[in-house]
């Protein structure tokens, strides 16, 4: 597995600020790109937010949830092309949906805010990543998706690990893995990637 050779953007760059996993892009085939993304993202973030607001706490576990929820109402629309006027604000809102959850899991059932704070830093890391790169009009590697998990498959590790009991050690075991993934491929795709135009103009000012 390696970045040496960096791909292209292909179609829209919004269907890749997505940062859709395994999960999520299979249930995009299933509709062939025909369902709308913003709608069902919406709806998907409405119910994240009235689940949280019923208790991430509480005894009967319901808001861990949410992600599941997010995924069956987002899902499909991963493979739409993101054409649409306002198909653009998919990606905050899942942005926005994951972060969420992700605190309110940790906070709620006791995590060390310097545990969530690692956790939420990997994942704020690959989104600065993956939108620096494709402002370079480089795409990540395929792999990077899957093995990144996605924003759906991040949240349903966290959610799983509420439900078992073990909210400590998997945020603390899921950063580890993160950081390692998300770390390691960035510094070798940067390590080998052709200069960008801004540092071209630099070199040139300078010679």
């Amino acid at each position: 597995m390696s970045s040496v050779h960096m791909i292209p953007v292909p179609g829209s760059k919004v269907v890749a600020y997505r940062d859709d996993g395994p999960l999520s892009r299979g249930m995009g085939m299933l509709v062939a790109g025909q369902l709308p993304p913003l709608p069902p993202l919406i709806a998907g973030a409405f119910v994240t937010g009235v689940l949280l607001l019923i208790g991430v706490a509480g005894t009967d576990g319901v808001a861990v949830f949410a992600p599941a929820v997010t995924l069956l109402l987002a899902g499909p629309g991963s493979s739409h092309p993101h054409d649409g006027r306002l198909d653009w604000l998919s990606p905050p809102i899942l942005r926005v949906i994951e972060y969420t959850f992700v605190a309110a899991c940790g906070f709620a059932h006791g995590v060390s805010p310097l545990l969530i704070f690692i956790l939420l830093g990997a994942i704020v890391f690959h989104h600065y990543d993956l939108v620096y790169r494709l402002r370079q009009n480089v795409y990540p590697p395929p792999w990077l998706a899957s093995l990144g998990l996605g924003w759906e498959g991040r949240s349903i590790v966290v959610g799983l690990a509420v439900l078992v009991g073990w909210t400590g050690g998997g945020f603390a075991l899921l950063a580890l893995y993160l950081w390692g993934v998300f770390g390691w491929e960035s510094l070798t795709c940067w390590l080998v990637a052709p200069p960008s135009r801004v540092e071209e103009a630099l070199a040139e000012t300078q010679d």
